[in-house]
């Protein structure tokens, strides 16, 4: 991830902006301005860590919204960073900075981490489930709006790829393109015709007919969505026969319980919505204590 890209450090000003950190009313009028602190993040779950490089670029903007430069270090330990699992109590980082911008960034802190550290435990959750198997894990569209490079990260960090960061992102057909388009042989068609240099072509199949319509009409990577594990397997050796080793996808509900049968069906990846849309942020919290000198 590079936290000092534009986009990222565009989601973490909007972030402190919301909160108007730099407005902190009660922390101006109870906390003396010279005091410093040391915040320690502690892990209150096990869980898998993501986001400890948004701490440092969170402080970072705070002293660029303020103008004020105040010394300050994030100090983690050489064994610890984004991916790596952690056990209750572990302490993830330690921040020492002026004591009242580290209560005016908390929460922001929290929020992030604490959503980014679901994401990336859920997708472990997934990864583990199907571990015996070569299927990858992908993730979706399905993400909080304005986040999502930050939660397509935090599915990396749990071990899952990546699928279209967007709609300009590659050629994906989906059923609905089928249905406006004239068909799954009419929009094949088009989209050999006007792609790019380089693109794929992945069309959305639904039952046996779209599936030999999409193989009839040169697909390169077939997502069969919304088939019982039986279909899927019965698909996947038809897709072979006809194409060889094309790329195959299974979406639609997965769920941990389901996802080890549809691994066994000798598809490629699995796409799981719930990685960002269903992910229960991870209980994280700040102890923060005054450095006395």
């Amino acid at each position: 991830m590079d936290w000092k890209s534009r986009r990222v450090q565009g989601i973490l000003e909007s972030a402190l902006m919301e909160d108007k950190a730099t407005s902190d009313t009660t922390t101006a009028i109870t906390v003396d301005a010279s005091l410093r602190a040391s915040a320690t993040i502690l892990a209150k779950q096990d869980c898998v860590v993501a986001g400890i490089g948004c701490i440092e670029q969170i402080l970072s903007i705070y002293s660029k919204l303020t103008g004020k430069t105040n010394r300050y270090e994030v100090i983690s330990h050489p064994e610890m960073f984004d991916g790596v699992r952690v056990k209750r109590g572990q302490a993830i980082a330690v921040i020492r900075h002026n004591a009242r911008v580290i209560l005016s960034c908390e929460r922001v802190i929290l929020n992030l981490m604490q959503r980014m550290s679901g994401i990336a435990t859920l997708t472990r959750e997934y990864v583990d489930a199907v571990k015996k198997s070569n299927v990858n894990i992908l993730d979706t569209r399905k993400t909080v709006p304005g986040m999502r490079v930050l939660d397509k990260y935090a599915v990396r960090c749990g071990g899952g790829q990546n699928h279209r960061l967007d709609l300009s992102d590659g050629i994906l057909i989906k059923n609905n393109h089928i249905s406006l388009g004239g068909g799954v042989a009419a929009v094949l068609a088009r989209a050999l015709e006007k792609r790019k240099p380089g693109q794929i072509i992945e069309i959305e199949v639904r039952n046996e007919d779209e599936l030999e319509q999409a193989l009839q009409g040169g697909a390169e990577s077939i997502l069969l969505d919304n088939m019982t594990p039986s279909q899927v397997e019965k698909a996947v050796a038809r897709i072979r026969k006809v194409a060889g080793k094309i790329p195959i996808e299974a979406s639609g509900g997965m769920t941990l319980a389901t996802v080890p049968k549809y691994a066994k069906t000798g598809v490629d990846y699995i796409s799981v919505g719930a990685l960002t849309h269903s992910a229960i942020a991870v209980d994280l919290s700040m102890r923060i204590t005054a450095e006395i000198f």
